[in-house]
Parts: C-alpha cells; sequence; structure tokens
C-alpha cells in the first residue's frame, strides 16, 4: 500500500488546526499557572506544624495523584452540576489539569524546600522576619532555581494531556483533527500535522525551560 501525502488538503487544514493549536495553548498555560501557583500552597500546607493542616493537605494531593485525570475531568464537567457547581467544558478542563498537576508540583516545592539549610530559617527567625518576608525574600529565590527542570517536565507532560479535553467537546488540537479527518476521510495528514504541532512546542517549551534556568542560575549566582 503507498502512502500518499495531499498537500492541497494540507493547506486547507491548517490554518484549522492552527486556531485549534491557540485554544491548546490556552488549556495549557492557564492550567499550568493553576498548577504552580497551587502547587506551592500544597508544598506548604504539607509543611505546616499543624497536624490537621498537614494531614489534610497529604491526603488531598495523594487522593488526586491516586486518580486518572480523566476522571477528575468527568468528575468536575459532569458530577459538579449536581452540587450546584456548573462549569463550561474549557474551565472545567483547565480547573482539573491544574489541580491534577498541582499535586506533582507539590511534591517538587516541598523537595526543593527541605533542601533550604536550617540556618537560613534559623537566620530569619533571628532577625526578626515575618513568616511571609522569609518565604518570599529568602527561602523561595533559594528553592525555585534548582526547580524549573523538573517543573518544567510537568508543564510539558500537562501540555500533552490536553487531548484528553476532548472527552468533554473541548475542541482542541487533537478533537479538530479528528473532525477533520472524519469529515474527509482522509487521516494521515491531520493526525500527523497535530503530531508535529505537539513535537514543535514540546522542542519550544524544553528550550525556553533551558534558557530560564540558565538565567536563574546566573542571577542566583551573581547575587550570591
Amino acid at each position: 500500500m503507498q502512502l500518499e501525502w495531499d498537500w492541497n488538503y494540507t493547506l486547507d487544514i491548517l490554518p484549522v488546526l492552527g486556531q485549534a493549536s491557540l485554544l491548546t495553548l490556552k488549556a495549557t498555560l492557564l492550567g499550568f499557572a493553576l498548577a504552580a501557583t497551587l502547587g506551592l500552597v500544597f508544598a506548604l500546607l504539607r509543611m505546616s506544624r499543624l497536624a490537621p493542616v498537614r494531614w489534610s493537605a497529604t491526603s488531598l494531593v495523594e487522593f488526586i495523584r491516586s486518580t486518572p485525570l480523566l476522571i477528575q475531568i468527568f468528575f468536575l464537567y459532569y458530577v459538579m452540576p449536581e452540587f450546584g457547581l456548573t462549569l463550561d467544558a474549557m474551565t472545567a478542563g483547565i480547573l482539573a489539569l491544574g489541580l491534577h498537576y498541582a499535586c506533582y508540583c507539590a511534591e517538587v516545592y516541598r523537595a526543593g524546600l527541605d533542601n533550604i539549610p536550617k540556618g537560613q530559617w534559623e537566620a530569619a527567625i533571628a532577625l526578626n522576619l515575618s513568616p511571609y518576608i522569609t518565604f518570599r525574600d529568602i527561602i523561595i529565590p533559594q528553592a525555585i532555581p534548582p526547580l524549573v527542570p523538573a517543573l518544567g517536565n510537568y508543564l510539558v507532560a500537562l501540555f500533552k494531556e490536553t487531548p484528553l479535553l476532548s472527552a468533554i467537546a473541548v475542541l482542541e488540537l487533537m478533537q479538530t483533527a479528528k473532525i477533520l479527518a472524519s469529515e474527509s476521510f482522509q487521516y494521515t495528514e491531520p493526525i500527523t500535522l497535530v503530531g508535529l504541532y505537539f513535537l514543535f512546542f514540546s522542542l519550544i517549551a524544553a528550550a525556553l525551560t533551558r534558557q530560564l534556568e540558565a538565567w536563574l542560575n546566573t542571577r542566583h549566582g551573581g547575587a550570591r
């Protein structure tokens, strides 16, 4: 069987897939922003001296990490309306992505915070600095730079999970390709283009992560 590539069809569907890729990028960036922010909150809660707070945060993180992302997407979109919270498909998808990956980011943050020497905490206490100032100006600037590669990996992983949003009818990149293919019965071109889109954006994200890591290391090294 000889594989034929239809360049005219490819040029026709490129703008449609390009538009869908913007929606995919939007879901990725908003989902990761939520994951990065909530992950830090979860990490701090898991380090709390209050046992109920620590246990509650740990239980939540482990529960979310131990259940499939697809189930969480379905739960937020189909089940939460039963409790009075109705979300549109895109919002539910972004929230599910953010919550799911926040639990993985939390472990990354916790490892980074645990690596800060105890002397840094003791010095902050000796200087009578508030917990907020201690975290903002002393702990976080030291903890975050070594974590950038791991967080970058989760960004790429989250990006590659966005096709799951098609399960709740979000017209992201993969869902759009499947619709185009079902209409034309030409699957090779749209599916291949989607693969190339994902490869391209993943390589860009990896390169930007390396640049950010180098910049933070240079800045941190210069500050020292």
